[in-house]
């Protein structure tokens, strides 16, 4: 790999690792929000956390994701700011707290609905450094469900295994875009294996995404708005990653020699969440 894909890789995991070290950050002061139209009617909230969809109909508005519970207040003032229209629908892409974290917040106004498993996993407590009192979805749906609301068509599935078990793509026909959730973060892969996450289904998931739906425009789960094409290099990379540590698997090598690997030529970053909560899991998939 060369330096140019050494450094973006890098960034990737850096700019994952920020957002995760929130975790631990309770009490501090919200990140800034910004909002960023994507299509008609469409727009996009960034900071902290996941990314947030924002889809306006004259009957209410259907959010993808809520980012943590103390971004609830930025979220609905940048709603506010543009549609008068209130908050119906919560729709979670998978259960981190970084895109479920402001269920709470929003289940007295908002209808949450998730998969099946993303509920499972908030139950069970999974996520080993989410903050207290993230509220799991009261609505869930194991294969793919429908919100039909102003004359407007959102619809999210469930593609198979790939960041969790759990994970949820949500598409807007009208708009073709899709919401990966974290099934594209970053440049490099976080494999939730304590979440159900899987290396060797990621790419197949994501090809059953790209068959199914026509969309030319992809809202990642982290990072900017971008195309079909980013995400079938995105698609590439998590398959040349999954190639690389199995050739090294399969030959013996130890975990912390393919550690070494994917610090060196991934961007991994020793003691961050890829090697805490993916590595493991790596050795024991692709033996």
């Amino acid at each position: 790999m060369n330096r140019t894909l050494i450094a973006r890789a890098t960034t990737g995991v850096l700019f994952l690792a920020g957002t995760w070290f929130a975790y631990t950050q309770q009490g501090n002061q919200p990140a800034q929000l910004t909002l960023n139209k994507v299509k008609e009617d469409l727009y996009e909230i960034e900071g902290d956390g996941g990314n947030v969809a924002v889809y306006i109909t004259n009957e209410g508005v259907i959010l993808i994701d809520d980012k943590f519970d103390q971004d609830h207040d930025q979220i609905v003032a940048k709603v506010k700011s543009i549609t008068n229209q209130p908050i119906k629908y919560v729709i979670n892409t998978h259960y981190h707290a970084d895109h479920s974290g402001g269920n709470a917040r929003f289940l007295s106004s908002a209808e949450i609905i998730s998969t099946a498993n993303a509920r499972k996993n908030i139950l069970a407590h999974i996520q080993s450094n989410a903050p207290p009192g993230v509220m799991p979805a009261r609505i869930t749906f194991n294969d793919e469900t429908a919100i039909f609301l102003g004359g407007k068509e959102v619809d999210a599935k469930y593609f198979g295994r790939g960041h969790t078990n759990g994970d949820a793509v949500i598409y807007f026909p009208a708009l073709r875009t899709i919401h990966t959730g974290d099934l594209m973060a970053g440049n490099t892969p976080l494999i939730d294996y304590p979440g159900g996450g899987s290396l060797v289904e990621w790419t197949k998931t994501l090809d059953a995404v790209m068959k199914e739906w026509d969309f030319d425009t992809v809202i990642p789960g982290h990072g900017a708005v971008t195309t079909k094409a980013n995400l079938m290099t995105y698609r590439n990379n998590v398959e040349s990653l999954r190639n690389r540590a199995q050739s090294l698997i399969r030959s013996g090598q130890s975990q912390d020699a393919v550690a070494k690997v994917m610090t060196a030529e991934f961007g991994w970053m020793p003691n961050s969440l890829q090697m805490q909560w993916s590595l493991p899991g790596m050795m024991t998939e692709l033996k």
